[in-house]
């Protein structure tokens, strides 16, 4: 059986994912963790799960905490806390700040609960990765991060509504940057197992308006209703069932890469992975002309701003 920890719980997108987290076979007890001075929110978060678990019939231990000891024992550890984006943010601007963040609780993490397998959910994501398994200083196959998993359901959902196919006949994927360098894998992208640019009506599909859909798409969510939860909620819980149920799902996150795509690497960005209880492991892919020049950039474009927030992070730590 297994223990999760949502560190962030206090927030929608925390809160959510632990009641959908719940629905894991192999999950015994979820962990609530937020700062000092949320006890109270957290004791009635935990009862409010409790009185929904009760009502499902599911036996799951809720426990909250404001201790970060206590991750210890987790097989799971999801990092949603940090600033949320704002309508006009770009999910980079919030690159510093959360990056302190998530190294102070990186670091305690690695001491507390080596085996463990870290899910980074903090924007910008790609960045918030690195600057994770940096402190953590765990294994690359037991950090990662949310990445283009969500952006890639985004698009499967829009291509089988033009299709008016079900949801389950569409695979595709996105790569590249959580954000506005995304590559849309085309060359990968099936309908009933045929490749999408087989289908006569693939001539007519508006691919421009539908990528700036997807890319648009958190944004929209946050001028609308404050804050994305239902989404990234549901695609964190597939993730930690995918690890936890040692599904061997390949699935898109943002991961540390070293030669798997075209020798582009040296960063952690949204890649195809194989998912299992012992982590992430990036699968190696070829890719059209189009594609591989569309990722590299995307790659440098990260590579650049995690350099500068590594940088910047570790001049500020040496001189405190």
């Amino acid at each position: 059986m297994a223990k999760v920890t949502i560190i962030g719980a206090t927030g929608n997108v925390g809160m959510f994912a632990a009641h959908a987290i719940s629905a894991i076979p192999p999950v015994s007890e979820i962990l609530l963790y937020g700062r000092e001075g949320r006890e109270s929110l957290l004791r009635g978060i935990a009862q409010d799960l409790c009185d929904s678990f009760a009502a499902l019939g599911t036996d799951i231990r809720v426990n909250w905490t404001t201790n970060l000891q206590d991750v210890a024992g987790s097989d799971v550890i999801v990092i949603t806390a940090g600033s949320p984006r704002t309508p006009s943010q770009d999910r980079l601007d919030l690159a510093m700040g959360n990056a302190r963040i998530v190294a102070s609780f990186a670091e305690t993490i690695g001491a507390v609960a080596p085996d463990t397998k870290i899910l980074v959910v903090t924007n910008p994501v790609d960045v918030m990765t690195s600057v994770a398994l940096k402190y953590s200083k765990l294994k690359t196959s037991q950090v990662f991060g949310l990445g283009t998993h969500l952006d890639s359901m985004r698009l499967k959902s829009l291509i089988a509504s033009y299709f008016h196919v079900h949801v389950s006949e569409v695979h595709t994927r996105i790569i590249g940057e959580h954000g506005d360098s995304l590559v849309p894998l085309w060359s990968a992208t099936t309908i009933g197992g045929i490749r999408i640019s087989n289908l006569p009506e693939f001539a007519h599909l508006p691919i421009k308006e539908i990528i700036e859909s997807v890319k648009g798409s958190g944004q929209q969510i946050i001028q609308n209703k404050g804050s994305t939860v239902y989404g990234p909620g549901e695609a964190i819980a597939s993730l930690v069932r995918t690890v936890l149920s040692d599904e061997n799902r390949i699935l898109t996150v943002s991961a540390y890469i070293r030669t798997e795509v075209h020798g582009i690497g040296a960063v952690c960005i949204g890649v195809p992975a194989r998912i299992n209880r012992d982590g992430v492991f990036p699968i190696a892919i070829r890719l059209d002309e189009p594609e591989v020049i569309a990722f590299q950039e995307s790659v440098e474009k990260i590579r650049v701003r995690t350099k500068s927030v590594l940088e910047a992070l570790e001049e500020e730590r040496n001189k405190g």
